[in-house]
């Protein structure tokens, strides 16, 4: 091999190798993709047949990237019309003040449903060690102020459709039970839980229906069917997407919107769309 040759190959090494970075880096965390997929639920009243619940999960605003990307996204989301929303935690980051100022801005931006708009706490709310309660306080205020309704281990029904709210798993204020064992199984009910973890606690009371969950990202990184190295949860078989749990309860994991870091490959960021039917 000549040395020309040898630069020349060298140079096509370097660029297949850059590539990969470059797009894991620079591209796909910022290719939202919108899963448009339906919802059947036991007991939906006819007039919901048919409507739009959107989930978003895991805003992450920080300082790991850009989070003019999400309100970006929340115009293009708007395209949809939902008429619910439902937001699965990890609103900030590490939940400092300035995260705290810039959720400000971003949910200034936000998606809301004509009928209703709800949200649940993550762990990252909660600040350093997940145990700041006087952050978590915060960031639901600023939630409240901009109309979402927070489920703090509690629920609201809206035109007929039940939406019950935990806290977080990790959290000092997962209290579940408080809230299953009073719920209905006759109401059409879905679940808002951000660690899909908590699908393996003994807590549900015979629930069965949807629980939707996020906080795993679906791992950022993965190649399907081989490896995803960092996955946050203990049940490895919680990535992403429809788990059905065997027992009458439906887990969908969202691979959320933001990121704890500023990488994805395989696994683009997500706002889910679905369209509500009787089960």
């Amino acid at each position: 091999m000549t040395r020309k040759t040898f630069i020349k190959r060298l140079a096509q090494i370097s660029v297949i190798g850059i590539f990969p970075a470059l797009y894991s880096w620079q591209i796909e965390p910022f290719w939202v993709e919108f899963v448009q997929r339906k919802l059947p639920v036991k007991n939906l009243p006819e007039t919901l047949d048919g409507k739009i619940l959107m989930q978003i999960s895991d805003l992450h605003v920080g300082d790991r990237f850009d989070w003019n990307f999400l309100i970006d996204s929340f115009q293009k989301a708007q395209q949809f019309n939902p008429d619910f929303v439902v937001y699965t935690g990890d609103f900030v980051n590490q939940g400092t003040a300035q995260e705290q100022e810039d959720l400000k801005k971003v949910m200034n931006q936000a998606v809301h449903g004509k009928l209703a708009t709800f949200g649940i706490l993550g762990n990252h709310d909660y600040g350093k060690n997940w145990s700041d309660n006087h952050c978590a306080e915060n960031i639901c205020r600023i939630l409240e102020d901009v109309g979402v309704i927070m489920l703090n281990n509690r629920s609201e029904e809206s035109h007929g459709l039940n939406f019950i709210g935990f806290e977080d798993l990790w959290s000092p204020n997962f209290y579940p039970t408080e809230v299953m064992k009073l719920h209905n199984p006759s109401k059409a009910n879905i679940v808002l839980c951000h660690n899909p973890d908590a699908c393996d606690r003994d807590i549900w009371n015979g629930y069965q229906g949807w629980i939707l969950s996020g906080h795993t990202h679906g791992g950022q990184c993965r190649i399907p069917g081989v490896i995803t190295p960092l996955l946050p949860v203990e049940n490895r078989k919680y990535i992403s997407g429809e788990i059905d749990l065997q027992d009458g309860r439906i887990l969908y994991i969202n691979r959320a919107i933001g990121h704890s870091f500023q990488i994805r490959f395989m696994v683009r960021p997500e706002i889910t769309v679905f369209t509500l039917t009787q089960a």
